[in-house]
């Protein structure tokens, strides 16, 4: 890891330094912040550590700023009793917070301790809309700022206490460049005339939190080999993932620590009966197969008695949601955007994503009114791109 010397940061773990960094907050303008979870250690995830950044002093004008003027607390909720204070600062709409890739720390906060956000930038997205080609928050400390973050941090138990002076310099760097990113980034979106973009792009990310995932999803279709393992032995493969669901929670392991997803699809294909056949399965060691031997033969033999899992549902093609009018009208809606990401060198979903183009084809709107219905479109998109979409939707409609 190549770092620069930054000021320790302080440890928040106790009320008393809680209390104490809320009262700095409060002050501010501008929070950066970022998580580390421990998906990799549990069955049920959890935020261990969330890392905050903002000005010394309230003063500052953050446009001004650089990062010898940012501050930075590592926040433990896994020590602290009651985290909620932050959730009200986070939730103040004259209060900024800056993230890169903000989607999944949004959810994982809304998920562990119903946090919601109002005021929004995502750095990662401000660089996309930009059309930058590394986006990764590594890779940016590293082009921007001379820092070389120790990967091997990303795979680290946050879980566990104490943390390490890798881990809390690692953690730390996560959020400490982020406000002046920020600053730069701003530059450029104005130079470029994608400020406005930019800003109801970041908007949209406040619906996030609103809508939180709830439940883990799970099936045994969840695997993606599942898809590659013969249809007449789906049942003993589902046998096999309910087997390993229960341990993993029982031990409170992700499942892949308990087997993974190729041992599971080589059992359920092969059917071995006895422990001398399960043994010879490619996947397993000498370790799983002493501990879980006899529990993966009775799963194999319950597997052979059940009834085959439906197959989930398959996700309908554009061509099978859309009668033929309203299919052509997305179909050039498709190569239009193509067009636009092309000249201005950005993603296809910078521009829209394709449950918006289904939607506008469906809906077929005339008029930036009703462009402005869908939720996913705002004055922004609706004055830059409505004159296009409108011409295609109602060509398309006229000629069908």
């Amino acid at each position: 890891m190549i770092a620069p010397q930054l000021k320790e940061p302080t440890l928040v773990y106790q009320a008393k330094a809680f209390g104490q960094m809320l009262n700095q907050l409060s002050k501010q303008s501008l929070i950066a912040l970022d998580t580390e979870s421990d998906s990799l250690y549990r069955y049920q995830p959890r935020v261990c550590l969330i890392q905050i950044s903002t000005l010394a002093s309230p003063d500052v004008d953050p446009e001004q700023a650089d990062e010898s003027e940012v501050v930075d607390y590592l926040v433990d909720p896994l020590r602290l009793e009651d985290i909620s204070p932050l959730g009200m600062l986070l939730a103040d709409p004259a209060i900024e917070v800056v993230m890169h890739a903000a989607e999944n720390d949004i959810l994982e906060l809304s998920r562990d301790f119903g946090f919601l956000f109002q005021y929004v930038f995502d750095t990662q997205l401000a660089a996309r809309i930009l059309g930058w080609q590394r986006v990764g928050l590594a890779a940016i400390l590293e082009e921007k700022f001379g820092v070389i973050s120790d990967k091997r941090m990303q795979r680290t138990d946050w879980g566990k206490r104490p943390l390490t002076p890798q881990q809390i310099t690692y953690a730390q760097m996560d959020t400490h460049f982020l406000p002046t990113l920020r600053t730069l980034l701003i530059q450029q979106l104005q130079a470029t005339g994608r400020w406005e973009e930019a800003q109801e792009a970041f908007a949209m990310l406040s619906r996030i939190s609103q809508h939180a995932r709830t439940g883990n999803g799970r099936s045994v279709w969840s695997m993606k080999i599942a898809r590659e393992v013969p249809r007449v032995a789906t049942g003993v493969l589902e046998a096999l993932w309910q087997w390993r669901e229960q341990m993993a929670q029982r031990q409170n392991w992700p499942p892949f620590k308990i087997m993974n997803d190729q041992a599971l699809a080589a059992l359920a294909t092969h059917q071995p009966k006895e422990l001398n056949d399960i043994q010879r399965i490619s996947g397993l060691n000498a370790q799983q197969m002493a501990r879980y031997g006899i529990a993966l033969r009775d799963a194999i033999n319950a597997g052979l008695q059940r009834p085959l899992p439906a197959l989930p549902e398959a996700r309908p093609r554009p061509e099978q949601l859309l009668d033929n009018a309203a299919f052509a009208r997305y179909e050039a809606l498709r190569r239009w955007r193509s067009k636009v990401a092309d000249e201005r060198g950005v993603t296809l979903d910078i521009i829209f994503n394709n449950n918006t183009l289904l939607d506008l084809a469906q809906r077929a709107p005339r008029t930036e009114a009703e462009l402005l219905q869908l939720p996913e479109i705002g004055p922004w998109k609706a004055r830059t791109y409505g004159p296009e979409l409108l011409a295609i939707l109602q060509k398309k409609k006229s000629t069908v």
